[in-house]
């Protein structure tokens, strides 16, 4: 599976991947934001990470920049179980937040998820990353006014989440541009068959997840 969005490919993770994931986790302000376990290190670790099984009904992509100089490694988004609800996280590389990708990309996967008959999305950030805020907000996710304790490997203990949710069921309004006219709120992308296999985007630097390995934690900007 794959999503083509303004200026970014959404796909899952293959094997050349490697060396750009190996240097975007050993980065330090990076692991800092990582919610559940650390991300791994070691290619070793990677590479088994990049060769784990992926459910299709659960899809993780990697963000990657187009470009003339060929493609950069953003950041890595999916969506995963949390109990009875579908969470969908993020993490965005250093040297690419503030750019809006985190937006853009969550967006698209909002979208996807609509596709494959999920009514409801829910994402969790730590208090002490109001960036996430925005980004959730935008893209159409309302608080809750519910906080849970969660663990954070780059926070070296416990830390406390809030919990956005979007409902899936009502479509956004096209919102008003500066000149009269109407955008969509959504992306253009193109959704094609492939495999799932490879990705993991629920390790988030952006939105926390306790249900998967490496996961990461709250949105930071993008």
């Amino acid at each position: 599976m794959f999503i083509r969005t303004e200026r970014l490919f959404l796909r899952p993770g293959w094997p050349e991947d490697l060396d750009d994931l190996v240097e975007a986790f050993r980065d330090e302000e990076f692991q800092r934001t990582i919610a559940v376990e650390a991300l791994p290190l070691k290619r070793d670790a990677v590479r088994a990470y990049l060769e784990q099984p992926r459910n299709p009904r659960l899809p993780h992509f990697f963000m990657y920049l187009r470009g003339a100089h060929g493609a950069k490694l953003v950041g890595g988004i999916g969506l995963g179980e949390d109990g009875d609800e579908i969470e969908v996280g993020y993490w965005i590389t250093s040297a690419y937040r503030g750019k809006g990708y985190a937006l853009e990309a969550l967006s698209a996967v909002v979208e996807q998820a609509r596709v494959l008959g999920y009514t409801k999305l829910v994402a969790r950030h730590f208090v002490d990353n109001e960036s996430s805020v925005r980004v959730l907000e935008a893209a159409g996710f309302h608080d809750t006014g519910c906080e849970k304790v969660r663990y954070s490997a780059g926070r070296g203990g416990d830390a406390v989440t809030r919990l956005y949710a979007a409902d899936l069921e009502r479509r956004r309004w096209p919102r008003q541009t500066g000149n009269g006219s109407l955008s969509s709120s959504s992306p253009k992308r193109i959704v094609q068959d492939g495999s799932g296999a490879g990705s993991h985007a629920g390790m988030r630097s952006g939105v926390t997840s306790s249900t998967r390995k490496w996961s990461t934690a709250s949105p930071s900007s993008g």
